[in-house]
């Protein structure tokens, strides 16, 4: 088993009989319907349909926990309040509130939820003591758990997807288990519905091989002698960029190479769970949806 806090996310409790209700009707993913120790991961968007923070949504008999980025705690406290108005919700940081990620174990600690974006990422455990749930010698640091979610793909708020900036399918929230596309109304539902029924989502968050020192997060990609994206988080010559798919299409036609700063990049081989279409796949008319 490994173990690693994520100092860059926190925990918010939301209370009351109307709490399940409540969410539900403001994230991208049904909470209604998880039992007890059950998790789901979504995302609040403002009423254009950008993300204000990605959120994992466990459920407790007391209520729910949110697990969110440290960063947007308060952002996101803000506009929960803003939007509780007369229902019976109370919305709380979680004094000591920390997450630990736990994978490579199919006995994770007791209170843990599987990851609900992807089964390989393995676990994660709220914990709201100061005390460790597990065994020192279980822990590992942060970065090797970044370098295990860069190597399944899977995108971080925050350094691959920008908050208030990126809409859900750019962060790939819909190949990720994160959006629900048969429940009823939310905010910003009507953009994220628009996005993928018209197919109009070019830009997204895919993983990259890096030829030598990855440059640092933000740093331009290019599809030959055109802006093609940006470069997100990195580990052993392996990163994430945002990129535009059509873009890289047409430099891959003309045999043009992908680069940031002077690192040339490729587009590492296609994750088991992207169900989009990639560069190279079928027709460059399809690339453009």
């Amino acid at each position: 088993m490994k173990a690693a806090w994520l100092p860059a996310r926190t925990l918010l409790h939301v209370s009351g009989k109307d709490a399940a209700h409540f969410l539900h009707n403001l994230l991208t993913n049904s909470v209604e319907g998880l039992t007890e120790g059950e998790a789901a991961y979504a995302a609040l968007l403002t009423p254009q349909g950008k993300i204000i923070g990605d959120i994992f949504v466990l459920a407790r008999a007391d209520g729910f926990l949110l697990d969110v980025p440290v960063d947007r705690a308060a952002e996101l406290t803000k506009r929960l309040t803003l939007y509780k108005l007369r229902a019976a919700v109370t919305i709380a940081p979680v004094e000591n509130g920390r997450v630990l990620a736990v994978w490579d174990t199919d006995a994770p600690p007791p209170g843990a939820c599987a990851d609900p974006r992807l089964a390989e990422l393995g676990f994660r455990l709220p914990v709201e003591t100061p005390d460790a749930p597990v065994a020192a010698e279980a822990i590992a640091s942060d970065a090797e758990w970044h370098a295990h979610r860069i190597l399944l793909g899977v995108p971080e708020g925050g350094v691959d997807f920008l908050y208030d900036d990126a809409f859900p399918h750019e962060a790939d929230l819909d190949q990720l288990n994160g959006i629900d596309f048969a429940k009823g109304c939310y905010i910003g539902q009507e953009i994220v519905s628009r996005m993928e029924h018209r197919g109009t989502a070019r830009t997204r968050t895919v993983p990259v091989t890096v030829e030598g020192a990855a440059p640092p997060p933000g740093t331009e990609v290019r599809a030959g002698d055109k802006p093609a994206g940006a470069l997100g988080s990195s580990a052993n010559g392996r990163a994430l960029a945002r990129l535009r798919l059509d873009r890289v299409e047409d430099a891959l036609a003309a045999n043009d190479g992908l680069s940031a700063g002077e690192s040339a990049l490729a587009l590492a081989p296609k994750p088991a769970w992207v169900r989009f279409r990639y560069p190279g796949e079928g027709s460059a008319a399809e690339a453009a949806s």
